[in-house]
This record gives C-alpha cells, structure tokens and sequence, in this order.
C-alpha cells in the first residue's frame, strides 16, 4: 500500500481535436511505466512552468508540433503503483505541423465510445467517458417556447443532440407523456435525452439518464445505479465538489450572465467561473444562463466542457 505522504506529481496531458470530434491518444513508449499502453499524450510540468507551458514543451518534444490553441478541462488524481498523478486535462484545438513519433510511440485518431486501441491507461476511463458528452446540452423550456416550435425545431434537425427535459409544471403523467414525445424524435437518429426530475420517476421511461436539481443533490446518497447518465445543478464550489465526490458525470455551473429565469440575483460570471473549475474540478461542467451558442469558446477559454442552454436552444 503507498505511502499517504508520497509526492503527487504534477502531469499535464492534452486531446488534440479535430472538427469531426475525434481526439488523438499515443501509446507509452518503452522504457517507460505501462509501456504499450493508451493515453493521453503529455508529461511531467517542470519546476518553475505553467500547466500551458508544460504541455505546450511536451506537445513539441513528443511529436514536433506546436500547440496554438489550448482550453483547460479536467483534473484527476491517480494512484499507480509507481506514483500518484495530478493530471491536468486539456483539449487542444489547434496546432502546427504533423505529429511525429519523436519518442518510437504510435498515435491514433479515436472516435468517442468507438476505441480502436488497448489497452488504456486507467487514469483515461472516465475521461474518455467524458468526451461522449455534447458541446451544447439544450434544456426545455414548454412554458415560454412551446411545445409545438420545440418538437418541430427537434424534428427538423438532422443531428438532434442531447435534450434535458426540465419542466417543473408539469405532474409527473405529463412529464412522461412529453418525454414519450421526445424519445420518439431524439432516439432514432442518435440523440441522448436526460430529465430533471426525481430519479425513481424514470424507471422504464425511455431516457438515458437524469439531471439532479441543487437541492437533490443534497440530499443524494449514492449515485443513481438504474440511470446511466447522472448529472447536477451547481451554484458554487460546494455543490461541485459534491457532485464530483457521488461520481457524476457533469454538472452544470451558473447562472454566468444574467438571465430571466433568476431575476434580481447577481451572476456569477466569467472570472468567477474560471477561478471554480480552476480548483481541481474532475468533472466535467457546463457553463449556463443567459448564454447563447456563440457563447461556446468563451466557455471553454474558462474551463467549461461546453454550454447548456434554454431559450437560446430553440430560437
């Protein structure tokens, strides 16, 4: 068993992403602990170095290109044998150059849930997990866009994306008739569709997972076994770390601008957002109110995975 008061050292790996969402992972060189194993390109950081620079000087040193483009994502700590890691997740956007195997590993392009390689660094599971979920999660809002424009706006889109069904008016018969609807729309052509509701309302419905108000998160004990996708309001560090510490698979964090939905209540803003998601955050988050889809790289440059929207999903 390791030690408590081993070093933890510091590591920054990166995902290079291509339009289409495939993301590169490099096989561990010999010589080197799990050799031939799947991962994450990157490295140690160096003393004195930012995260960025690190990964930047890895990205080069590794395979000849250099990075012009780099959003933080994730943070992680493992336990190997070896060490424990702190691992520090980017998503790298742009680049210069073709990667090279300047170190005699392989790259691969993978596609999100399709890996072609094995076997994977342990550290990678929930972060290759992570990357299924959409830029964009759109929440329905029946009371103020109707429900007619909302199934029409689904139904015309060719790739209908993730839909968080959050429709408190409603009992729970009219909850499930709406998603009965929406499953109908969402599910033949790939989508995935989530909803806010209490967890044991959803047994046989047909979604694939739930979101968890602020308030039942609190009161959560355990992950939900029966649902596969489970995520949460979050307002603060608090209810973040909650969130991760059950295991969830994202959270959604605001409101960031101000929005109609919490009117007279201050937003919290970027630079709050950045300085969140900042301390150590291994979930995935999505930024939310009062946002619009052009919001999304400004969402990223802070540490967001992406954005949720409500009004703007369906204008």
């Amino acid at each position: 068993m390791m030690s408590a008061s081993r070093a933890v050292i510091s590591v920054v790996a990166g995902a290079l992403m291509r339009d289409d969402g495939s993301f590169m992972l490099g096989s561990r060189p010999d010589g080197k602990p799990y050799a031939g194993y799947w991962e994450f390109p990157g490295g140690k950081v160096e003393a004195g170095e930012t995260e960025l620079a690190a990964l930047i000087r890895e990205f080069d040193e590794e395979m000849g290109i250099r990075i012009t483009d780099a959003t933080p994502w994730l943070t992680r700590v493992h336990h190997y044998e070896h060490a424990s890691v702190h691992l520090r997740f980017f998503r790298i956007w742009g680049w210069q150059g073709t990667p090279q195997p300047h170190e005699g590993q392989q790259f691969a392009w993978q596609t999100p849930g399709q890996h072609t390689v094995s076997p994977m660094l342990p550290a990678n599971d929930p972060v290759l997990r992570s990357l299924l979920l959409p830029d964009v999660l759109q929440i329905s809002c029946v009371s103020e866009c109707g429900r007619e424009q909302m199934l029409h706006t689904l139904a015309a889109r060719e790739q209908p994306g993730w839909v968080m069904v959050r429709e408190p008016q409603k009992d729970r018969e009219q909850l499930a008739a709406l998603v009965g609807e929406l499953s109908d729309i969402i599910h033949p052509k790939g989508g995935k569709l989530l909803v806010n509701a209490d967890p044991d309302w959803l047994r046989g419905w047909p979604v694939d997972g739930v979101h968890l108000s602020s308030a039942r998160l609190a009161a959560l004990q355990e992950r939900p076994a029966h649902l596969a996708w489970v995520g949460a309001s979050a307002h603060n560090a608090a209810e973040l770390a909650r969130a991760a510490a059950l295991g969830l698979d994202y959270a959604l964090l605001g409101h960031i601008k101000d929005t109609a939905s919490h009117p007279g209540q201050p937003a919290l803003g970027w630079d709050a957002c950045a300085a969140m998601l900042a301390q150590d955050t291994p979930l995935p988050v999505f930024a939310i109110g009062g946002l619009q889809r052009d919001d999304l790289q400004q969402a990223r440059a802070h540490g967001a995975h992406g954005i949720a929207l409500m009004r703007g999903a369906w204008q």
